[in-house]
Order: structure tokens, then sequence, then C-alpha cells
């Protein structure tokens, strides 16, 4: 099993300098690059001080400028928000800049509070049709000529400008937890990035279940590659496990606020629910937290990783935990390095 790491530029208070916000997001990108990590992703997220990523290609570009070896990857590009001609060339400027390293991950978007400021308010459920026209058609147009017809987008011929480093193309992940996606994704040659979000660990299962059905039906195939996204944190010893659950916690009400729509955003600072709104509910519980999350000295967190790995995920995405002190996110990503990547090494 390989290993790749999801960085969000975020920050839950405008005294926290943005500049230091993106350095401290660039030295967690070099840290994984030296230290044996496949990819590095970021996301794309508009108007949301939690995620300052309105163009995710801008991100990647820079931190390929300050790394050597680590793929870049976006997780991920949101379908209804761009252009097919104008997805095609960012994408492919990015890869021609950071030496032919670009994973492109695309999926239909996550939060209402955006679609309700760039889609018109278009539910977000409907993003699925518009990633579903858009990707064949950047496919197509980093090939060379191409009309479009579609249903959201028409276009007389033309093509991505640049091309690719990478041939036939970057290679593409699409984000999903159904069959029916992962059944589309294979057909379009993608590779699947899934998380089990809260649920508890026997979701892992249930989605590598849905992966191997998809596999199944697609003979014909090449098999995909199957990353699985979760929050991570090491930590020395028990009383840590304060740091992250108190962090994870924190994190839940704005997040709450965000994925209900509440619409309590204000310059960009989602405001934070109450806190006895979240409290009843198991997936803000610290125990459960603590179980279900990859939460744990280097021994639990190998013993977790193992749930992933005999599931046959290829690669775990080691979800940086927003919110807590950065000192403590780096010791967690140098402990994950030295005291547990290791123990997968003869698997990878």
């Amino acid at each position: 099993m390989k290993f790749s790491l999801s960085v969000q530029m975020e920050r839950l208070d405008p005294a926290h300098d943005m500049a230091e916000v993106a350095s401290n997001a660039l030295e967690l990108v070099r840290m994984a690059d030296q230290g044996g990590f496949e990819i590095a992703w970021t996301p794309e997220h508009h108007t949301i001080e939690m995620t300052a990523a309105p163009n995710p290609f801008t991100i990647l570009t820079h931190w390929g400028a300050h790394t050597k070896r680590i793929r870049l990857g976006t997780a991920v590009v949101t379908a209804p928000y761009w252009h097919p001609i104008r997805l095609a060339g960012e994408a492919a400027l990015c890869d021609l800049l950071t030496g032919g390293r670009l994973e492109f991950g695309i999926a239909r978007g996550a939060y209402q509070y955006e679609f309700d400021r760039l889609m018109d308010g278009m539910p977000q459920q409907e993003g699925v049709a518009y990633m579903k026209e858009i990707t064949p058609a950047v496919k197509a147009l980093w090939q060379g000529d191409y009309a479009h017809d579609g249903h959201y987008w028409k276009f007389p011929a033309a093509t991505s400008v640049p091309k690719p480093v990478q041939t036939p193309h970057p290679p593409i992940w699409v984000a999903a937890r159904d069959p029916g996606s992962f059944d589309w994704a294979f057909k379009m040659g993608a590779d699947i990035m899934t998380t089990p979000l809260g649920r508890p660990n026997e979701e892992i299962q249930i989605l590598a279940d849905k992966f191997e059905e998809a596999v199944a039906n697609n003979p014909q195939v090449p098999r995909p590659r199957f990353m699985m996204m979760r929050r991570a944190c090491v930590y020395p010893t028990y009383e840590d496990s304060a740091v992250p659950l108190a962090a994870a916690v924190e994190s839940g009400r704005r997040f709450a606020n965000l994925f209900n729509n509440l619409g309590g955003v204000v310059n960009g600072f989602p405001e934070p629910v109450d806190y006895e709104e979240i409290a009843g509910q198991p997936d803000n519980q610290p125990d459960v937290m603590l179980d279900r999350m990859v939460f744990g000295t280097p021994e639990q967190v190998v013993e977790k990783l193992r749930l992933y790995e005999r599931a046959g995920v290829d690669q775990f995405c080691y979800n940086a935990m927003p919110a807590i002190p950065f000192d403590f996110a780096r010791r967690s990503l140098e402990m994950f390095i030295t005291d547990v990547m290791p123990h997968f090494e003869e698997a990878g």
C-alpha cells in the first residue's frame, strides 16, 4: 500500500496570516516529498477561509516548484465550475510547469453554499451530470481539435493549449462512493478516490466491495487504482489524542454549517454551530472518533491501516488534520513517515 497526503490552506481566525498558512502547507508537502509519499492533493473551494483554494492548479504549480519527486493532484476539481476548454488548458499548463507530475482528480462538488453562489442555486447533486459531460471533453481536448455539442456546453473545434506533458494524458481520478459512479469512471479509464467519511470502520470494506463489484463488471478494463482517504494524526501517547480530538470538534462545528447550508458565513469564515447541536451525534463522540479516524500512537496507526490494506486499498490518503497547531501537525507527519510507513514498504 502506498501513501498520499491531502493538504488544504485553511484558517479559522482572520488573525492567522494567510502567508503563514500557505508556508505551512508547503512545508508539509515538502516533508511528504522527502518522506516517500506518492502524491500530494489539494482541493478546489471558493469564498470559504477553511479551504482557500480558488484554483488548485495554481497551488500545485507552487508546490511543484519546491519539490522534486512527489506527484501533484487535484482532490478535486469541481466539474460544474469550469468550461471544458479552460479546464483542459489549466490542467495541461500545470502538468507542463510541474514536469509531468499532475494527477487530475474531478468530482461533482461538495458544498451547497458554493453552488448557491457560483451556480445560481443549482442543487449540488446535479453536478454529477456536469462531471460526466466535461471529463470526456477534457480528454478529447488534450488530444487535439475537438468540437463539443453537449447539454451544458457547446463549442466549435478547439484544442487544449498547451498540451499535457504526460501521454496520452495525466492520470484521471474520480471521487465517488457509489457503484454507478465507479462503473462510469472505469469506462473512462479513471482511478477511484473515496472516503468512509466519519462512518464506522465497516464502511472501509463496504466501499472496497463496491469497488470490486465494479471491477468484476468491467473485465475489459485494466484494474484502476483505489485510494481511500481518512483524517490522520500520529502522536506519542494517549494523552496527546486530546489535541486532534479538540480540532476535529472545532472543524466539525463549521463543516456542519457548510454541509447543512445554514448560511452563517461571515467574510469567508463559517460560523460554528452550537456545540450542543453536534454533541449527541455519534461522529462527534471522542471515543468514536478515536476508533474511526486514523488517530493514535504509531503502533495503533499501523494496526488501523491494516484494515485498509486488507480491504485492497492501493493508496491510503493521509488527510492532514485541520485546525491543530502546526508544530503538532508537523510532528504527526514526521512520525507517520518514520514510524508508520516503513511497516508497509515490502507490500508497496
